[in-house]
């Protein structure tokens, strides 16, 4: 007897519900925000959808400062956490993206990129906090971002940010933009099983001997939640293998060290890219987010009228998936980097250049977007 195959579930979602949908697929339970056009629905949903779960947890926070502690407190407790803001919320929240980095705490935070410093164009499209959301918070260590440019592509990145976080004991910024998050397209929900999901790995050991900060062969130590029996000290002071605060030069090196490596050795893993029509590009354009869509019909209509176009779509912002770049760039005679912004990946992108290409940039930060036709133009 032959199966009925199951019909999937397909939603109408805007970008910004999608990002919910991945975070409950990746096994997110807790949410702590503030309300920041153009953002908001991130935290609406999630308002519906978590008290809906049994053990779901919503709060509203009195600011953006809460919202983080709130979730660093709550992914320490063991769940899988995540917050999401826009503009001058993300600015409020270096400190604390700062304190989850030294202390190794897993997290997604959704930034919703507008237009302008300040509160600048709360409605309009930007792509300017790039660099901050690599370099805002002081102190050197690592940090995931990642960039989504459609709909579906909005879940799947939400859903990876989650599995980075968890694998790496890191926390993870996903960057949105306006156009991105408020755009409304028809997508496949998905199904148990449709992901690989990852959660972090928990001691095994006695509690006596477990030491929070101990180096293993991925460079990353095992985390229970606290108030499970055993002892986790934390603290954003650099600190020793069991947590407490250290100022001896040898223990504060291997901890900045170990705290890099840990990403450094899975690039192959976290660098994520999307290649259109690269194989035999002459030029080339690299983009992401809401221009990324721009440039694919570029690209396309640059295919059809008989250039050899190509365009590399960036998940991973940083790192910055040079490996990738530097590769496409060797074989093209022009690169072009389409932003809104007044040229932030284009600064990256120069940077691994050495002379190999010219670099052309598409910049705009006029609250609108770059269009096809403004690509097609540079490209043929």
């Amino acid at each position: 007897m032959s199966q009925v195959r199951k019909k999937r579930r397909e939603a109408f979602l805007l970008g910004n519900e999608a990002v919910v949908e991945g975070a409950l697929a990746a096994g997110c339970s807790f949410y702590a925000g503030y309300p920041i056009t153009p953002s908001t629905e991130i935290m609406e949903t999630m308002a519906k959808r978590l008290p809906q779960l049994s053990d779901g947890v919503f709060i509203q926070m009195e600011d953006e400062i809460a919202s983080m502690g709130a979730v660093i407190g709550a992914s320490l407790a063991g769940r899988k956490a995540m917050t999401a803001t826009s503009g001058p919320g993300f600015s409020l929240m270096q400190e604390q993206i700062g304190y989850a980095a030294m202390t190794e705490t897993p997290l997604v935070l959704v930034n919703v990129m507008r237009g302008g410093t300040s509160t600048g164009l709360p409605t309009s499209p930007g792509q300017g906090d790039v660099q901050q959301a690599r370099w805002g918070a002081h102190g050197d260590h690592p940090i995931l971002v990642l960039a989504a440019s459609d709909v579906p592509e909005c879940l799947e990145m939400t859903v990876t940010a989650f599995n980075f976080a968890e694998k790496y004991r890191t926390p993870v910024i996903l960057l949105l933009d306006e156009i991105t998050a408020h755009t409304r397209e028809k997508i496949s929900l998905p199904e148990p099983g449709d992901f690989e999901i990852f959660s972090r790995l928990v001691p095994t050991m006695p509690p006596e001997w477990y030491k929070p900060y101990e180096e293993t062969l991925r460079g990353v130590p095992p985390m229970p939640p606290i108030g499970k029996g055993y002892r986790f000290h934390v603290t954003g002071l650099t600190h020793d293998l069991q947590g407490f605060p250290t100022s001896r030069p040898e223990e504060v090196k291997a901890l900045v060290e170990r705290q890099f490596r840990k990403i450094d050795r899975f690039f192959h893993d976290v660098q994520l890219v999307e290649h259109v029509a690269t194989d035999d590009a002459e030029v080339l354009v690299v983009a992401y987010g809401c221009v990324a869509r721009s440039a694919r019909l570029a690209v396309r209509q640059a295919r059809e009228a008989g250039a050899k176009a190509g365009l590399l779509i960036l998940k991973t912002l940083f790192p910055f998936p040079r490996i990738h770049v530097e590769k496409l760039m060797r074989a093209c005679r022009l690169v072009v980097v389409p932003e809104l912004n007044v040229g932030q990946i284009s600064r990256e992108v120069k940077r691994v250049n050495e002379g190999h290409t010219t670099v052309r940039t598409i910049n705009r930060v006029d609250g609108l977007i770059i269009t096809p036709s403004q690509i097609l133009k540079e490209i043929s």
